[in-house]
């Protein structure tokens, strides 16, 4: 009994003791002392959303630990490829870097300067003409599934007769001839209505010498379609390639002015691509938005979109599996 009635009167001097504290300070609560950011805290992937003065533009930051204490990474802007940040310099709970710019117009540096906060990280962005925009990210999904997927019916996104279940993303120039959905000249991108999660997706498609184009899963991941050529050494940006991040293992492409098929499968991250009967990407997972992704939600489901902004483009069959 003594020993109880000691460990209540110790507990009761402890509390009078905080209460007199925060009253003495003029608080009614004690001030807690919130942990300082550390690097290790930015290490990972961030799905990123500009403010482009009212406009929402995806991005996408990866932060990695080189060596004992060097935070380098991966950036991606509104268009182009992931680029490679050399540093990221971490003080306080903030941070910055810098990266050349690639196909924008402009001749100065990215400038991104941002910090940590609770819900995840924020800054301003600085392009190479000098604009500045702020920045909102948090941290992206890991989509990993607990189970292989069952699949449901196959569903025929192009009719061969018309448009219907795609909009153009601009003043639409795409039209349908002979059963053919072609883009004559660079314009907008066309995607569809319909949004799919995990799905296999069967692609026909032909474009002329010099033709660049694109298939984007989730209206996120852009699997390139390029006359690129045959004896070329594979790289992410050439045909195959899922921009900028996975390389195709060969050069499968049989060239312009010949009807050719992606065999895609997508689940989560992982990605499967066959092109004309060859397996060049097996089961690999892609780390994040490409440039002219539609937006950064990675963890929703998506637009198939057919990118139709630079050489004409032709499609004659596009099928789509979506999982149940």
């Amino acid at each position: 009994m003594y020993k109880k009635i000691f460990v209540l009167g110790l507990g009761c001097l402890l509390i009078t003791g905080v209460a007199e504290t925060a009253l003495a300070s003029g608080n009614h609560l004690p001030v807690v002392i919130q942990k300082p950011a550390e690097p290790k805290d930015l290490i990972g992937r961030w799905d990123i959303t500009v403010d482009e003065d009212g406009k929402p533009v995806p991005s996408w930051l990866e932060v990695k630990l080189s060596g004992y204490s060097t935070l380098v990474g991966y950036f991606v802007a509104a268009s182009g490829s992931a680029r490679p940040v050399a540093e990221v310099k971490f003080d306080k709970g903030k941070f910055k870097f810098e990266i050349p710019p690639q196909w924008e117009k402009g001749t100065q540096n990215f400038t991104i300067e941002g910090e940590l906060t609770g819900s995840g990280i924020q800054g301003t962005l600085i392009n190479s003409e000098g604009k500045k925009y702020s920045w909102k990210g948090v941290k992206a999904p890991y989509l990993k599934r607990t189970a292989a997927p069952v699949w449901g019916k196959a569903i025929d996104l192009f009719n061969g007769k018309d448009l219907s279940g795609w909009k153009a993303t601009g003043k639409n120039q795409w039209e349908v001839k002979n059963g053919i959905l072609t883009s004559p000249k660079p314009g907008s991108n066309l995607i569809t209505e319909q949004k799919f999660n995990d799905f296999k997706l069967h692609v026909e498609f032909k474009y002329p010498k010099g033709g660049n184009s694109g298939v984007y899963l989730r209206g996120r991941y852009e699997t390139q379609i390029e006359d690129s050529p045959k004896d070329a050494h594979p790289n992410s940006v050439l045909f195959g390639g899922i921009y900028g991040f996975l390389t195709a293992n060969e050069m499968a492409t049989l060239g312009p002015d010949q009807w050719q098929a992606y065999d895609i499968t997508l689940v989560g991250r992982m990605v499967t691509v066959i092109a004309n009967g060859k397996t060049i990407i097996s089961n690999q997972e892609i780390p994040g938005i490409t440039g002219g992704a539609l937006d950064s939600n990675e963890g929703e489901p998506g637009s198939i979109y057919l990118q139709g902004d630079h050489q004409p483009i032709e499609f004659r069959k596009i099928v789509i599996t979506p999982a149940k």
